[in-house]
Parts: structure tokens; sequence; C-alpha cells
């Protein structure tokens, strides 16, 4: 019984935190890594083409045809309501569809901006479509609605035994997770409130990190190196850590045990631990969309060596550093899988020591 109800907090945790990304990730159309006028290579595209969200799915370019999967677009003008159409009618951002056009310039670059019917710019339409990064976090949902569910029925029916097949991979970390993380952090009469939160945390990030890195549809987003992923997942740590704060909590924010002067007649002390609440949260959100987006930066930069050589001393040359690019690729990449595991397990360790703080008792 006490394993339905986690389940339960678990898929209502997973249900909050991809209605959130809905409504928070804002989308960027993906540039052209050329220049229009000369055709030539520009890295700094080439880089933000790659990392960077979108209305497609892109698989790959064959000579100027693109070959790329349509995401939904959803969006609501206030002068002709809803519009829901396939982003494939923007034409990779190249035409205009029912007044509306994907801007690669200016301060609306990679937005949706409606237009009237003489083709000029009357504004922004609320926009709910599904990017790329939100894509890729519902399609990482179902994998961990499948990893859990494959592994509760493997326990059912090996009660007693030595787990086996998906259980054998998850009940270690679950473990982790419980004495490792919680435990400590939380305290042992107090840690299994938690535990559905952070275990969903702590999967939510590691799969959505290792998704990241293999360049095959349907994984490739980027979704925890997108800043509003990560400051969603922050916004619920604040939430519970603060929902679940004690007198203690409370009291050490607003009237901490410290000399009164550094309470009045300026509440210097008030004020830092009142800032500190939310300074919390906005470093787990910058340390985790800069740590998964520099790691996907770096690859793109070390692969954009071969045409910036092959630009400036030939082909020969870009041929000649190709393999010394890759090499260093592929051990970016190869260290990007511990990155991925660290950066889950220290989003759900501080996560686990906020609730530790909100729930101590004073001593």
């Amino acid at each position: 019984m006490k394993a339905t109800k986690n389940q339960r907090y678990s898929a209502f945790i997973l249900f909050l935190l991809i209605s959130f990304s809905l409504v928070s990730t804002p989308a960027f159309a993906e540039g052209d890594t050329h220049d229009v006028h000369t055709n030539e290579f520009v890295p700094g595209e080439f880089i933000m083409h790659h990392v960077a969200d979108a209305y497609e799915w892109h698989l790959a370019t064959i000579g100027e045809t693109h070959i790329t999967v349509p995401l939904p677009i959803i969006l609501y003008s206030k002068t002709t309501g809803w519009h829901v159409f396939m982003s494939s009618k923007f034409k990779h951002g190249e035409e205009t569809y029912h007044n509306f056009r994907l801007a690669h310039h200016g301060e609306n670059a990679g937005k949706i901006e409606e237009l009237n019917s003489e083709g000029e710019y009357v504004g922004l339409p609320i926009n709910l479509s599904l990017s790329k990064s939100i894509t890729g976090a519902i399609i990482s949902v179902f994998f961990m609605v499948w990893i859990f569910v494959a592994a509760a029925k493997s326990a059912q029916r090996n009660k007693g035994k030595a787990p086996t097949g998906v259980l054998n991979v998850v009940e270690p970390i679950i473990v982790f997770v419980r004495d490792e993380i919680a435990k400590p952090a939380i305290g042992e009469h107090k840690f299994e409130k938690f535990m559905p939160y952070l275990l969903t945390l702590f999967f939510f990030i590691l799969l959505n990190n290792l998704m990241g890195l293999i360049p095959i549809f349907p994984f490739g987003a980027n979704v925890t190196g997108n800043i509003a992923v990560t400051m969603v997942l922050a916004l619920f740590t604040f939430a519970v850590t603060n929902l679940n704060g004690n007198k203690h909590y409370w009291k050490e924010i607003f009237n901490p045990d410290v000399p009164w002067w550094l309470k009045f007649p300026i509440p210097m002390m008030p004020i830092i631990e009142l800032s500190g609440m939310f300074t919390k949260p906005f470093v787990l959100m910058v340390r985790l969309f800069a740590n998964m987006m520099a790691g996907h930066m770096i690859v793109t930069v070390f692969l954009s060596l071969i045409f910036i050589f092959g630009k400036l001393m030939g082909t020969v040359a870009g041929l000649s550093i190709s393999p010394v690019s890759i090499a260093f690729s592929l051990f970016i990449m190869m260290l990007d899988i511990l990155v991925s595991f660290i950066q889950a397990y220290v989003f759900t360790l501080l996560s686990a020591l906020y609730f530790g703080m909100a729930k101590a008792e004073h001593h």
C-alpha cells in the first residue's frame, strides 16, 4: 500500500513537471548554419543551431534538403483565435503561414510573430507549441513510466528473490538515493515523506541528461540544457522546501539567533537570510543548466574546427584536423556521461539538504 501511494506521488509530480514545462519553456527556431549571402560556414550559428530549442526535430541535411520531424504549433491570437498546425508549414522558417512567421533577427529572434494582412508585425501570439525540449521531456516521462512499471512488475513476480532485469538496474539507484542522500540530509524519521519527489527528480534529470547525449531521434533534445526546464525543477524544490518549513526554519529567517545590532535598526541578517531563501533555487537552476549546456557546446566547438580549418587552409587541413576534433568530441561525450550522473546527484542532494534544513528542530 505504501509503494502504491509513493507511485501516485511520483506520477503527480511528473504531471506537474511536464505541465509547467509546457507553459514555461521558450522555443527557439533552429537557425541556418551558413551565411545567407555568402553561403559560408558560420561557427556561432552552427553551435547555437545544435544547442538551442526548436519547433522541429532536425535529422539530417542532404544537399539543400532538410529532413526533419515537425512538431505541433499551438497559437492563440487576440484577433483570429486559436491556430493549430505543424511546424512544417513554416518551411524551416522561410515562409509565413496564416499570418504567422518564425523571427530570425531582432529581439523576437526564435519566436513566432503575428502579422497583419499587409505583412506588418503586430505582436506575439500566446504560444503553447510543443518545442523540441518539451517533446523530449514528454518522451523521457514515457520512458520513466515504462521503466518503473516494468521494475514494479518484476518486483511482484520475484518476491523474496534477487532482483532481475530492469529492477536489477533501478533498485541500487533507489537504495542509493534513500541511504546516501535522503536519510543523511533529512533525517532517519523524516526522509520518507520526500522520497517520491527526490526519486522523481533524480531519475528525470539523469534520464534527460543521458538522452540528450544520443544524437538520434527521438533522443538528442537538450532538455536539461534549457534554463526554463531547470527553472521549473528549482521552483518545485523551492515550493516543497518552504511548504514544509517548521517554526524553527522561519524563525531563523526572520529572527535569527544573532546579536541584536545585526537585526536592529537595520535588519541585516533577516535580509541576508531571506535573500538566501531565493538564491538557493537560483543556484540549482543555473548549475544544472550551465553544466549540461556547456557539454553540448564544447562538442560542437570541436566539430566546428574541422570546417574552420577547411575554410582557412583548404580541404586537406580540414581533413587533417578531423581525427583530432572527433577524438576530443568523443572524450567530451564520455565526460558528459559522468557529468550527467554527477549533476543528477548534486541537484537531488542539494534539494534534500534544503528539505532537511526546513525540517530541522532547534537544539
